[in-house]
């Protein structure tokens, strides 16, 4: 278990560490979560505090209770996977993708930038590795996603290039093989109509469809950009949170 810090309560602290498993996918939909009592034990708080978490978790409509049973995981496949859950996911497994998601790299190239890629790589990036994704579930396509990266970085990481998956994640093969590591990550969240590759691409049939779009830049030492993503995402696969203050 993570240590508890001062920032927010601790009913929260272990509510987001659980959902943030659940939002990853390492705990299914069905899947038990720990009881009151174990909460209490493993994260050496009150039984209060552990109903608290659980209760914050069925607010957010991720667990559902059974009576007489216990906690359980609601289906959370209208959820998609963001980038952060991706991180952490690969921080404690060392695979990017849950049991139930896998990705079709449908191209790896080099290409000329376009515009708004080179500028969101800094300026400095006329020739760029293009990787293009179809990310799928149980129920079908999830996501469509590309990945921009400097043509220079290829030579060094040569995988970059192959359309086999790179299971461990691009940018911790990039860290293996460069010794360049992600240190921030920025997310711009947008919404607009599906063009009729990606309403292609994610199966949605006949349009118009609108779809959520996250451009994520991830940079490197020195703040220097180290990859841009455009991500697609279906509809009815959204969602967005926020926790902060509010005083009155």
């Amino acid at each position: 278990m993570p240590d508890l810090q001062r920032v927010l309560p601790k009913y929260l602290q272990i509510a987001n560490h659980i959902r943030d498993q659940i939002l990853r996918g390492d705990l299914r939909p069905g899947t038990e979560v720990p009881s009151e009592r174990a909460l209490a034990t493993d994260w050496k708080v009150s039984r209060p505090t552990a109903t608290k978490a659980l209760e914050a978790l069925r607010v957010q409509g991720l667990i559902e209770s059974r009576q007489g049973s216990g906690s359980y995981v609601v289906d959370t496949t209208g959820i998609h996977r963001r980038a952060r859950e991706r991180y952490g996911r690969e921080r404690e497994t060392g695979t990017i993708y849950p049991a139930n998601e896998w990705a079709d790299i449908v191209a790896a190239e080099i290409v000329p930038a376009p515009e708004h890629v080179e500028a969101a790589l800094g300026g400095n990036a006329p020739q760029v590795v293009r990787r293009h994704r179809i990310t799928h579930g149980d129920s079908g396509p999830v996501e469509v996603s590309t990945s921009w990266i400097s043509a220079e970085i290829a030579a060094a990481a040569p995988r970059l290039l192959q359309t086999e998956r790179i299971r461990e994640g691009t940018l911790a093969y990039i860290a293996s093989t460069t010794g360049v590591r992600a240190r921030l990550a920025r997310d711009r969240v947008t919404a607009r109509l599906a063009t009729d590759t990606e309403a292609a691409e994610l199966a949605l049939g006949d349009g118009p469809h609108a779809v959520l779009v996250v451009r994520h830049v991830v940079y490197g030492d020195a703040n220097q950009p180290l990859e841009f993503v455009e991500a697609v995402y279906p509809p009815q696969s959204w969602t967005f949170e926020q926790e902060y203050p509010v005083t009155s």
